[in-house]
């Protein structure tokens, strides 16, 4: 079967022959990959900013062909599944301490096939297209959480929220927070594309950081560099929430008197088997708009470097022949 590797940080992607995984331990499945997006995760494991050991297969949004089950999407945050683990007996896998994340520690689905630890992990999609529903697995799940940890600072009159990124997790978000929430919603981003993109979505407000006024309950910080975590600091209001996603190292300071009384600082990692079983019955009942790129395995190096230089619309999603 055709593999793409990492086998260094640093060094280019490699096409690979390997043999098609088989079961090795109990309750292990394996999976014909039909589909596997390609997230900005992908390029820091890629980069040794995390992941491995090396060599390791990419990828972590993967929609496959199981045997039994049909079209599924994978559930890639494996946790230890130990009965003493508190993340795993809450059901948060994707903060388990000794997790193995499926394309960044485990061998993940740029292949023609994978290995997964148990059926759990897999999620039936029917007919769904798997283009489609692969960004769903990493893309729209991590962005549905993000989204819900802020809905309970958004149940009072005028209620306003900034999204900052109107990349493929950005726009997710924008069509969940005007579904689940009565908000102003203002999106943020430096791409007159992107922005025109927020606003066809629904976004009632689009603009750079500078174009910010007065104050927010929630900031949904899909960035996370310093200059968007300085603008969510100097715009939220007391009792709100800022929620960090983005992986681009921002520092701000956090005290008493050093932002508004009460306001909440957090990060939000990913999402747990739950919630990506909600966000597909969400997706089934509130069809989402996201664009996509296809783009065949083979060409997984000109993928990643697409979306390196910031090219890509929505979300690329390589395919098998």
């Amino acid at each position: 079967m055709k593999s793409i590797v990492v086998t260094k940080p640093n060094s280019p992607l490699e096409l690979v022959d390997r043999e098609v995984p088989v079961p090795l331990g109990p309750g292990e499945e394996v999976i014909r990959v039909l589909a596997c997006g390609v997230c900005h995760s992908d390029l820091h494991v890629a980069d040794g900013d995390f992941g491995g050991p090396y060599p390791v297969v990419l990828g972590h949004e993967v929609v496959g062909e199981h045997d039994e089950l049909g079209r599924v999407l994978l559930y890639a945050p494996w946790g230890c599944g130990r009965a003493d683990c508190r993340q795993c007996s809450a059901g948060l896998e994707m903060i388990c301490p000794n997790g193995r994340e499926a394309g960044i520690v485990s061998d993940g689905g740029y292949s023609e096939y994978m290995r997964v630890p148990k059926r759990e992990y897999l999620v039936p999609i029917g007919d769904m297209d798997p283009s489609l529903a692969a960004p769903l697995a990493c893309g729209g799940l991590t962005a549905f959480r993000a989204v819900k940890r802020t809905l309970p600072h958004l149940r009072g009159k005028n209620s306003r929220a900034i999204v900052i990124g109107a990349g493929g997790l950005g726009q997710f978000a924008i069509q969940f927070l005007k579904a689940l929430a009565d908000v102003e919603l203002t999106v943020v981003d430096t791409s007159p594309e992107k922005l025109n993109a927020a606003a066809s979505l629904g976004a009632d407000v689009t603009c750079g950081v500078e174009g910010l006024t007065g104050k927010y309950d929630a900031v949904i910080d899909f960035v996370g560099a310093g200059a968007t975590m300085a603008a969510a600091a100097s715009s939220i209001d007391r009792q709100g929430i800022i929620v960090v996603v983005g992986l681009w190292g921002g520092r701000i300071e956090f005290g008493v008197g050093v932002l508004p009384s009460e306001a909440v600082l957090t990060t939000s990692i990913w999402g747990s088997l739950d919630e990506l079983k909600e966000l597909l019955e969400f997706a089934r009942t509130h069809p989402l708009q996201h664009s996509v790129e296809t783009i065949p395995l083979d060409q997984a190096q000109h993928a990643h470097d697409l979306l390196r230089a910031g090219s890509i619309k929505g979300r690329a999603v390589l395919v098998m022949d």
